[in-house]
């Protein structure tokens, strides 16, 4: 059975990304790669996380994973990917300001949902058919349906990191149980946490 699951990668003090995201700086100020070092220095070690984090049929992002515009849009941005990004799939952009949809090489279509995350939900739902769909991001888009009780599991990789500030994961979600699936494991760079949320 399909199910929708959230991979995120975070420091230790619970943060997605740093104050300040901007074109020049998407993650925030003081961050870089430092909440992803793991995938860029030991790919072969964590390969099966990776695999796992692009699998889902659908994606569901926050217009700021999308680009770091506000307001009205600049047609010309498509994203922080180029021109194939790394999901080959559908994915489905909460915003409030409505947009055609981007097809993009590689088998990823960009979809602007200004209705709201149950519709976002819904279409993602219908787009996946039997595979799973996953909530890419970033922190407000997680936390939103984690509150909503729409998660089922819910996959950390934590950076032995502090960041002090920026966008904090788990914020306003409410009394959620979780329970671990599996081990924790991982290496120097990061460890990696997996829960089902129960309901």
């Amino acid at each position: 059975m399909s199910k929708v699951t959230c991979d995120m990668a975070m420091s230790l003090d619970g943060f997605v990304a740093g104050p300040h995201q901007s074109l020049e700086k998407p993650l925030g100020e003081g961050v870089g790669d430092r909440l992803h070092q793991w995938m860029f220095d030991e790919p072969e070690q964590h390969a099966a996380v990776i695999e796992g984090i692009t699998a889902a049929g659908a994606f569901i992002m926050g217009r700021n994973m999308f680009g770091p515009g506000r307001g009205v849009w600049d047609l010309e941005w498509n994203g922080w990917w180029g021109d194939e990004p790394p999901y080959h799939a559908p994915v489905f952009v909460l915003t409030h300001h409505p947009r055609e949809q981007v097809t993009m090489k590689g088998g990823t279509t960009f979809t602007f949902v200004t209705d709201g995350i149950e519709a976002a939900m819904a279409q993602a739902r219908e787009a996946a058919g039997d595979r799973d769909v996953a909530i890419a991001g970033g922190a407000e888009t997680v936390n939103q349906y984690l509150a909503a009780g729409l998660v089922d599991e819910l996959r950390l990789h934590v950076a032995p990191v502090i960041l002090g500030s920026g966008e904090r994961l788990l914020d306003n979600v409410g009394d959620i149980a979780l329970e671990p699936l599996g081990d924790p494991w991982g290496t120097s760079l990061v460890t990696h946490l997996t829960y089902r949320v129960i309901r």
